[in-house]
């Protein structure tokens, strides 16, 4: 299916690109020009909100002159891509443009420059400026892990410099840096106006490198009060690990697991069509109906596609299915995204989902790379000139009813928060997030009996590091 989407996607695209300024292509001349006028036109074939942007409109320019010093009006190709979007305050934040699309493949695949950490930044209690960090996820076999660093720890210096508002991006957008450690004291009271970090002496010196994520992170098989859990941290929905993923559900059917606690939390998406595979895995009885579908712009609506329920991977085995009629989702706010959002909002109407956790982010639309070649989705006879490619958002993806993810993300059911300061161990019964879950597993959704610590005085930093992807892609 994956190769007939593409092949779809070449024909129509060659048919727009062929009915806009076809002369203008007759004497190119690979300048920053010339990659501008990739952008335009890749964005005018394929882009989802393409109606919505007067300056994207097949009718705008009148003349190939016209269309010229339109171009010329924008210093690089990324103020034009920029321009281009659609209210990017509000509706497309996730469109990209890179300027090495090697760089994009790789990421894709899950391969990026990493240390293996992942956190989360506070506001130090008391302080609108100074600022500590907390890892939230090392990442297996990562430079990280191999120095025994561990989820919960705290840090707040790193270089020697004591982090604050203004020099944390640089510091940890940095390849390398040394991290300086801290202990956290609430001083044994609620209120954070006395609590207190202090550095502990500890130290870890990080060097960013080319790293490759197994993004089945944690599978474990916990039994509570008799029944039998499946526990699976999923961090990246990336299609040349699905046979791994496929290996987890293996293991957890192997072990008679009757119940699922998928971790999504710090998943903030990738290929929608391993998505397709994972809601399978959790289900089995719905082979061959449709999971979720696609709708693209006006001029590609031919390429509208169903992703179904399958009971094998594409050039691999059999599916291994639990067959389940109830699946947990962990998700936190920021950080649970797009094939995220997918996989929940596809199961719904089949199976009941419970959300445990926090708003999700919102995104309910795929997007594709597109290239300087003559198919735009094809790495066939690419532009040798430049290295530019484009990921926009070309479809939006919905349910087997025609429900979108809403713009405002989904909401959870049972509302609880990560607490900076008591993150706990992923995979224990004690973890908070997979604690709510485990209650009302037990508890049969009976109203749970005890109170959850559902938010902190902590404030947390809309932070200004490079972003994590939130992407949802067609292979």
């Amino acid at each position: 299916m994956k190769k007939y989407i593409n092949l779809l996607f070449a024909g129509v695209v060659l048919l727009s690109l062929s009915s806009c300024f076809d002369d203008m292509d007759d004497n190119i001349t690979y300048s920053s020009t010339d990659v501008k006028d990739f952008v335009w036109k890749a964005m005018n074939a394929v882009y989802l909100y393409k109606s919505e942007v007067t300056d994207l409109a097949n009718d705008r320019f009148s003349s190939n002159e016209e269309y010229s010093d339109y171009l010329a009006t924008y210093e690089t190709p990324e103020v034009l891509f920029e321009d281009l979007k659609f209210d990017p305050q509000n509706v497309d934040k996730f469109s990209r443009i890179y300027s090495n699309y090697y760089d994009l493949q790789n990421q894709l695949q899950g391969t990026s420059l990493s240390n293996g950490l992942e956190f989360n930044l506070y506001y130090v209690p008391g302080s609108d400026f100074e600022v500590f960090g907390v890892i939230t996820l090392v990442l297996n076999n990562s430079a990280a892990s191999n120095l025994g660093l561990q989820r919960g720890q705290i840090f707040r210096v790193v270089n020697g410099e004591t982090l604050n508002e203004t020099n944390y991006a640089s510091l940890l957008n940095s390849t390398s840096y040394t991290l300086n450690f801290a202990d956290y004291d609430n001083n044994g009271t609620e209120d954070t106006s006395d609590d207190t970090i202090t550095l502990n002496g500890e130290s870890a010196d990080l060097t960013k490198v080319q790293y490759t994520e197994n993004p089945v992170h944690t599978v474990e098989t916990l039994t509570v009060d008799g029944t039998s859990i499946g526990y699976l941290l999923y961090n990246r929905f990336t299609s040349n690990y699905e046979d791994e993923l496929n290996d987890a559900f293996g293991q957890l059917q192997a072990a008679g697991v009757t119940e699922l606690v998928l971790d999504l939390r710090y998943n903030g998406g990738g290929s929608v069509q391993t998505a397709a595979y994972l809601g399978s895995m959790i289900t089995g009885q719905f082979n061959g109906s449709v999971f979720s579908k696609l709708f693209f712009n006006e001029n590609l609506s031919n390429n509208d596609t169903n992703y179904l329920f399958a009971n094998s991977i594409s050039g691999g085995g059999s599916i291994n299915s639990l067959n389940l009629s109830k699946v947990y989702v962990l998700t936190t706010n920021g950080r649970t995204a797009s094939a995220s959002e997918l996989v929940i909002n596809s199961l719904k109407p089949y199976i009941e989902v419970v959300v445990v956790g926090e708003n999700t982010v919102g995104k309910t639309q795929a997007s594709n790379t597109v290239y300087d070649s003559p198919g735009l989705f094809s790495t066939d006879n690419i532009n040798p000139n430049h290295t530019y490619a484009l990921q926009p958002l070309i479809a939006n993806s919905t349910n087997v009813n025609n429900e979108l993810v809403p713009s405002n993300g989904l909401t959870p059911d049972i509302e609880i928060s990560e607490i900076g300061t008591n993150l706990g161990i992923l995979g224990d019964v004690n973890e908070p997030l997979l604690a709510a879950a485990i209650q009302d597993i037990t508890l049969n959704g009976r109203p749970l009996n005890q109170s959850i610590e559902t938010s902190s005085s902590l404030q947390l930093i809309k932070s200004k590091l490079k972003p994590l992807e939130q992407d949802m892609y067609i292979e």
